[in-house]
């Protein structure tokens, strides 16, 4: 059996790998699209080209927003200790209740440590509010589900 402090380094990793994941895919987009504004000729049909890079300026905001965004969650990311252990719930716990596992950290989605599956969620999702300074065997109800709160990491 893996050691409890694996676990936290584990997932933490995961989540890094996430964000890095994020992060590489929007710098490749913006590099895309820099490129396609830079290659775009005037063309004969003037009105199609300015909607064309209009189109590709846009795109370059929302991205360029998105990255704003992983910089943010890398950020939040970067305030976690994963040797740390407390006895309520906050950003870094691991939580394992009746019903499923919840690493506090980013929302990434499920995550897999020897074969156990844990929820990656921000403490800004509703379920991570919920959560947020409980303790061990305490009750949260979500969308009518009830759960026992069995383990804090």
């Amino acid at each position: 059996m893996i050691s409890t402090l694996k676990i936290k380094e584990a997932l933490y990793k995961q989540c890094v790998d996430f964000v890095e994941n994020r992060f590489n895919t929007i710098q490749n987009t913006i590099t895309e699209i820099q490129e396609s504004l830079t290659s775009e000729t005037k063309s004969s049909a003037g009105d199609k080209h300015e909607t064309g890079r209009a189109m590709l300026q846009l795109e370059r905001e929302k991205a360029g927003n998105q990255l704003a965004e992983i910089q943010k969650i890398k950020e939040n990311l970067s305030k976690i200790n994963s040797s740390n252990t407390s006895e309520f719930i906050g950003l870094g716990s691991v939580v394992y209740t009746n019903k499923s596992n919840y690493f506090i950290a980013i929302s990434a989605g499920e995550l897999k440590v020897e074969n156990e599956l844990f929820f990656a969620i921000s403490p800004n999702t509703p379920i991570g509010q919920l959560l947020m300074g409980k303790t061990v065997s305490e009750e949260v109800v979500f969308r009518e589900q009830s759960f026992k709160i069995e383990t804090i990491l």
